[in-house]
């Protein structure tokens, strides 16, 4: 019988001794084999942070143009097939299976993770698929990531900042040299962050890529009611806000609208268009604001940097009399960074474990909040308290039971924290 789609990633997941495994020496074997290759335009898709709201303003801009677009993202949060679109539809879990088969009989004896296999598989589906453009968002780092097998026309880094340490470097400077591996030689290299660091504008000097630089080769501004972009030789004014939320969302969306400028030879795209992809555009869980009261937000942020404008976000959605938080991490993150961003803004942490071995425990986290001086208490009427839980569900309903209409919830830490709870919604 064949395999299900959940038998392939159960078995996917023992494949490989290591969950991780940096390199391309073994991935781009296999692809040599499989012969994939892209004859539209590529977009790959690097960052600490903003990857997935650019990568999806990129994808609905486009298809409001009518183009046939190939996203690959990761990770997903309920389902594994949102890891790869075509034409915003996700791909079926046939499609998947056949394009498992196909990378496992060409694999032969050579070792593949979860990750490689599975990029290989989607990758393969993209091509055989008849595509106008595929946008790619990188998974780890970026020099060393499956995804950068793949030469790009168009490589974006959103933002460099800390995360991933144990396998990026533990400065800005080692990390944006990582994230800087998907430029191309003579080819356009887009970065969004405000200040890159030096490591990433020598590597694409070294690399002779067209580098643009935020502030200096695209830019934007605006009021409270539209914005105006600004590139190198193109300007879009009367833009309508992205639909999604944020104070980064508008650095994003620039960086999108650069990769456009870069292609508008061969993605020609008219203003109404750029417009509507704006307007259209979703992505569940950043900074996504669900209807109803008490106000709840998703939020997947993960690290310092992507708590700090959680934290700023926060501050900008009005007065609530309380915010609870649920929270859950993995062990390898920073969280005494992460909370430090948060601590000050939350007034009662429900604290939950996480179903995988690298999680931190409830109660680890708890001893974090109190080492940053916040000290669990349960007391009914307490100004501020901590409660550890089992699940996100069973903190996100101790979260439901305590809030009244009049505050909100923030639901972060971790895509496993923010999928538990949109499992139960």
């Amino acid at each position: 019988m064949p395999l299900s789609l959940n038998d392939w990633l159960t078995r996917l997941e023992s494949l490989h001794p290591k969950a991780i495994e940096m390199g391309l020496d073994r991935v781009s074997q296999v692809a040599d084999r499989l012969g994939i290759r892209f004859d539209c335009p590529v977009i790959t898709v690097g960052g600490t942070n903003g990857k997935g709201s650019t990568c999806a303003m990129l994808e609905a801009m486009l298809l409001q143009g009518g183009y046939r677009i190939g996203l690959y993202t990761s990770p997903h949060l309920l389902q594994f097939n949102e890891r790869a679109r075509i034409n915003g539809e996700l791909a079926s879990d046939e499609a998947l299976c056949a394009n498992f088969e196909v990378v496992e009989a060409a694999r032969q004896d050579v070792s593949l993770t979860y990750f490689e296999f599975t990029t290989l598989a989607i990758l393969n589906y993209f091509a055989d698929a008849g595509l106008d453009a595929v946008i790619l968002e990188v998974g780890l780092g970026g020099r060393l990531d499956a995804v950068n097998l793949i030469d790009p026309d168009v490589a974006i880094v959103t933002s460099v900042d800390l995360d991933h340490q144990d396998y990026l470097g533990d400065t800005r400077e080692k990390i944006g040299f990582e994230k800087a591996g998907i430029f191309r030689a003579g080819r356009t290299a887009i970065c969004s962050d405000p200040s890159p660091p030096q490591a990433l504008l020598d590597h694409a000097a070294a690399v002779g890529a067209d580098l643009w630089l935020f502030g200096r080769d695209f830019n934007y501004s605006g009021d409270r009611q539209q914005w105006n972009y600004g590139g190198r030789q193109q300007r879009r004014n009367a833009l309508a806000y992205p639909s999604l939320r944020g104070a980064n969302q508008l650095l994003n969306a620039s960086a999108a609208l650069a990769a456009l400028e870069a292609l508008r030879e061969r993605l020609p795209l008219g203003a109404q268009e750029v417009r509507s992809g704006l307007v259209m555009v979703e992505l569940p869980g950043r900074f996504q604001v669900l209807p109803g009261r008490p106000a709840v937000i998703l939020d997947v942020a993960h690290n310092p940097h992507a708590a700090a404008t959680l934290s700023q976000n926060l501050d900008q959605m009005g007065f609530h009399a309380y915010t609870h938080a649920v929270f859950g991490a993995m062990a390898d993150k920073d969280i005494t960074g992460i909370l430090a961003q948060l601590v000050d803004r939350i007034d009662h942490w429900y604290l939950t474990d996480l179903p995988l071995p690298r999680a931190a425990s409830a109660a680890a986290l708890a001893e974090l909040l109190s080492q940053a001086g916040v000290r669990p208490s349960t007391v009914p009427g307490a100004e501020r308290s901590v409660q550890c839980f089992a699940t996100p569900a069973e903190a996100y309903a101790a979260a439901r039971g305590r809030a009244t209409e009049n505050d909100r919830i923030a639901v972060f830490g971790s895509f496993v924290t923010v999928a538990g709870v949109m499992a139960v919604r």
